[in-house]
């Protein structure tokens, strides 16, 4: 009997419709693959407005989250009546994780102050509240179905904000946990986006957390596919709002996501990928709204195909910043060093270039780290730039990568050049170029106001060439 791991995001759970089309499509996989484990965003924009209301009470202010309290359990008991909960024991529960809420806000205006811990703490409330709509909306259409709090599942560090898994304990307890579960017949419906430290504490795995918790939630349980549900029909090979011929990808391998995630589609989070990659577990991505669309499938070894580029992305709000000097030249240590000064700050290196005659290293930061990383960079070479080895260190800011995914584009000749002579027709500077080692992508940073045009011109250089099946 084969096993499935379903996540739904926030817009498909974010109203009574949309949770009743997520249990009619988890019932109906039931029905199909034998065993499905469910997991659930909150429902869309709850987290924004539970953070809200902590952020208000960190001003003293206590009002503001019990507004967001009966705004929220309004809105959970409109779903819940509207999905047909023929018990309410969901809604019970829900009451009681607002009065948490409270309780939580009304804590932090007497302190002052909100600790990353009791942050973590109000932002899971939302997955928590949404699991028993969509467990309640299973149990009306007549499947057997029970809320799981991810708590008792997914054990993490103590990184409050932007957790991290630890595979061996959150295997053991994944297993003890749902598998008895899906064995007597039921759906577990779990919680995404959040776990708990080895003692309890409550964390969150960051940005693109449910997404994580399903892929971590599979891994452990070696399901065969892990399913994320969202409002878009799969990966599509460039935004349709830029481009006006994109189209779905029927078919990615998990290097192509993964360039294709970390550079700008949102589809799926960069960690996403990584548990799915280490146990060989095939992801697809659907769309709630349109489940007869097969979406894109994103396996462990690219597809052949004619098209030697199969997608552009583009990231903005970015900053180049570069260190230069006649005097780096053959200078051991420049890199290390001014990586660690990077590193020091907390800024996130999203692409790196350097010169062959090693007199320049650039790379690429957002735009809101390039002052602190430019006045890292000046305290940590300060000598240098006293000796003159290192002339100046410097940022140009509103810049933006544009790059271009595809593995076919490994051992093929001509394709950087023809996608720099297309940019050069439409009169496009290219500031620096980067290739990943693992040749299937390129990565170009352009003026932030050149980077639209770019993607739609190398987005209809290599349209062309796509065949239907690639």
């Amino acid at each position: 009997m084969g096993l499935l791991v379903v996540k739904f995001g926030g817009t498909s759970v974010g109203s009574a419709d949309a949770i009743r089309q997520a249990a009619a499509i988890t019932a109906g996989l039931t029905a199909d693959h034998g065993r499905v484990v469910c997991v659930v965003s909150a429902m869309s924009g709850v987290t924004d407005q539970l953070l809200r209301g902590v952020r208000s009470a960190t001003g003293g202010d206590a009002v503001t989250s019990q507004q967001i309290a009966s705004v929220l359990l309004d809105r959970h008991r409109s779903a819940a009546l509207e999905c047909g909960m023929i018990t309410s024991d969901g809604m019970v529960e829900v009451e009681r994780l607002a009065g948490e809420f409270v309780a939580l806000c009304q804590s932090v205006a007497v302190l002052r102050e909100a600790t990353p811990r009791v942050i973590d703490a109000v932002a899971s409330l939302g997955e928590r509240m949404s699991v028993h709509l969509v467990a309640g909306a299973l149990k009306a259409i007549g499947a057997d179905a029970v809320p799981v709090d991810a708590m008792g599942v997914v054990v993490t560090d103590a990184r409050f904000g932007d957790a991290a898994p630890i595979p061996e304990e959150t295997r053991a307890r994944a297993r003890a946990r749902l598998l008895p579960i899906l064995a007597s017949g039921t759906i577990p419906v779990v919680t995404g986006y959040i776990g708990a430290t080895a003692d309890g504490a409550i964390t969150t795995l960051g940005r693109g957390g449910s997404d994580y918790s399903a892929a971590i939630i599979g891994a452990a349980l070696d399901a065969d596919e892990v399913w994320i549900y969202t409002d878009v029909d799969g990966v599509m090979t460039a935004d349709p709002r830029l481009a006006s011929g994109a189209r779905v990808i029927p078919v990615l391998s998990y290097s192509e996501m993964a360039e294709l995630a970390y550079f700008g589609a949102k589809v799926l989070h960069p960690r996403t990928i990584r548990p799915a990659i280490e146990k060989g577990i095939r992801l697809r991505i659907r769309n709630t709204f349109k489940p007869e669309h097969p979406g894109t499938l994103v396996v462990t070894e690219p597809q052949p195909a004619t098209g030697t580029v199969k997608a552009v992305t583009v990231v903005g709000n970015l900053s180049l910043i570069t260190v230069e000097g006649r005097g780096m030249v053959g200078v051991p240590g420049i890199a290390a060093r001014t990586f660690g000064a990077v590193a020091r700050v907390g800024a996130n290196v999203l692409m790196i270039s350097q010169a062959s005659s090693e007199q320049s290293i650039c790379f690429v930061v957002p735009e809101p780290s390039a002052e602190p990383v430019v006045k890292a960079l000046e305290d940590g070479l300060a000598l240098e730039l006293h000796r003159r080895d290192i002339d100046r260190v410097w940022s140009q800011n509103k810049i933006a990568i544009v790059s271009a995914v595809g593995a076919g584009m490994r051992g093929t000749p001509g394709v950087a050049s023809r996608i720099f002579g297309a940019l050069g027709q439409s009169h496009i500077n290219i500031i620096a170029i980067a290739q990943g080692s693992s040749e299937c992508s390129v990565s170009m940073v352009v003026a932030e106001t050149d980077a639209h045009a770019a993607v739609r011109q190398i987005h209809d250089l290599t349209a062309g060439l796509w065949t239907p099946g690639s």
